[in-house]
């Protein structure tokens, strides 16, 4: 764990002026992040919602499930933490999540309204020489 001596006021300062700008994650990284955010694997929030000038997000990884958990190759060293990323990520990771739930929610829609018993039936019939119907 990384330790800041207190005493050092100007230290401290220039620390805290590190967290309110956040971080990059390497293209390897935000690229595991950005799926996961499809996902919904992730929770964003603004580091200081109080504080204008802060830009940073919090950014939390959750592991994914299902048939998601044994095909997405996943980075131990970030899933499970808490990191701080910049205004500039941040911003993509929360869009790609708004637009993955909106995708799956489009799916899972057209889902709901499909008739696969008509499709198959029909497709079936129409198939079918005119000359069997004997």
């Amino acid at each position: 764990m990384k330790q800041i001596k207190v005493t050092d006021v100007g230290q401290l300062k220039n620390e805290l002026n590190k967290y309110k700008k956040g971080k990059k994650l390497d293209i390897r990284q935000f690229n595991m992040a950005a799926r996961l955010a499809w996902l919904g694997k992730i929770s964003l929030s603004p580091l200081d919602p109080e504080d204008a000038e802060n830009q940073a997000w919090l950014l939390h990884l959750s592991y994914p499930e299902g048939l998601a958990e044994h095909i997405i190759n996943l980075d131990e060293d970030l899933m499970g933490q808490i990191h701080i990323v910049d205004r500039e990520q941040g911003g993509y990771l929360a869009e790609i999540l708004r637009q993955g739930v909106q995708e799956r929610a489009a799916q899972l829609q057209d889902l709901d309204r499909r008739d696969f018993y008509f499709g198959k039936f029909f497709k079936a019939d129409a198939e079918q020489p005119a000359g069997d119907n004997a």
